[in-house]
């Protein structure tokens, strides 16, 4: 398997950022990682080598990038409103930055996105504000608002609300999208949510695979035993869904 190791300064940011491309050809897969996780932890995990047939055949080209949630979501030292900034610069390395890598590494016209737990978030969200860069987005055992209190999960910007929040939501935003070229976009690509039936971010999925149907958003849902919310049942979704 082609395995290579990239490592570069990002201007968004003001660090270097690291991340691992898997793969020489095919649909190319942004794979986030879950929370607080790093690069290299779906590697150690095994998910990729769960991939290894779909890899070698040159049917996907994955990417794992770097986390920054611990200088984001999940900075307690800084206001909130510094939380989803930061955030944002983060969206923006993703989309000036790896997908240049992206561009440069895969002749394709296929890009997804794709994450478990805290990286499920970051895929839905990013494919559903930029809909016409990506053919297919993935949520594996995610939390889609997380501003909600569920559970032993906190609101993670401590009640702050405000536009760039509420943008940043899916299960926020999906609701009242009415832009007819933006709906079209999403419409077209693939979207595929999967939980645990014993998950605590289970109603959220639910909900929100309801509010992509409400808005004409076709959709596949997929409930698994237990909460499934660990590698080992990562490792059985990966192939399955990605």
């Amino acid at each position: 398997m082609n395995r290579e190791y990239h490592k570069w300064f990002s201007q968004n940011l003001k660090r270097d950022m690291e991340l691992l491309v898997f793969g020489h050809a095919g649909r190319a897969v942004i794979f986030f990682p879950t929370r607080m996780a790093r690069f290299y932890d779906y590697e150690n995990w095994g998910i990729i080598a769960s991939l290894n047939t779909q890899i070698e055949n040159g049917e996907l080209q994955i990417f794992c990038v770097d986390s920054i949630d611990g200088e984001s979501f999940y900075n307690d030292e800084v206001f909130p409103s510094v939380r989803i900034d930061r955030h944002l610069q983060y969206e923006k390395y993703i989309l000036e930055e790896v997908l240049s890598l992206i561009y440069q590494k895969n002749d394709g016209n296929y890009v997804a996105t794709a994450g478990c737990s805290m990286g499920a978030y970051h895929a839905i969200n990013l494919a559903m504000k930029y809909p016409w860069l990506f053919k297919k987005a993935v949520g594996i055992s995610g939390r889609y608002d997380l501003t909600d209190n569920i559970g032993d999960f906190r609101d993670l910007l401590n009640g702050f609300h405000d536009d760039k929040v509420y943008f940043n939501m899916p299960a926020q935003y999906i609701a009242n999208l009415n832009d007819d070229k933006l709906l079209s976009a999403v419409r077209e690509m693939e979207i595929i949510l999967a939980v645990g039936e014993t998950d605590p971010f289970l109603s959220g999925n639910q909900h929100l695979s309801s509010l992509l149907w409400e808005k004409g958003i076709p959709n596949q849902f997929h409930t698994w035993e237990s909460n499934a919310h660990r590698p080992h049942y990562w490792r059985k979704m990966a192939p399955m869904y990605i």
